[in-house]
């Protein structure tokens, strides 16, 4: 997750400020657990995984 976090989510822009880093994170976390298919979970998002666990 750490390294698709920095490739992905913080590396592509010129962070000038912790503000700015910490909502990049928050706005990585939430696309990656909500929009982001995994290979792994049959293509599906992690959210979209766990409902499917939970039904």
């Amino acid at each position: 997750f750490f390294s698709h976090l920095k490739t992905e989510g913080l590396y592509l822009y010129d962070i000038r400020s912790l503000d700015e880093a910490q909502r990049r994170i928050s706005d990585y976390i939430h696309f990656y657990n909500h929009h982001r298919p995994q290979r792994k979970l049959n293509k599906l998002t992690p959210m979209e995984y766990r409902r499917q666990l939970a039904a």
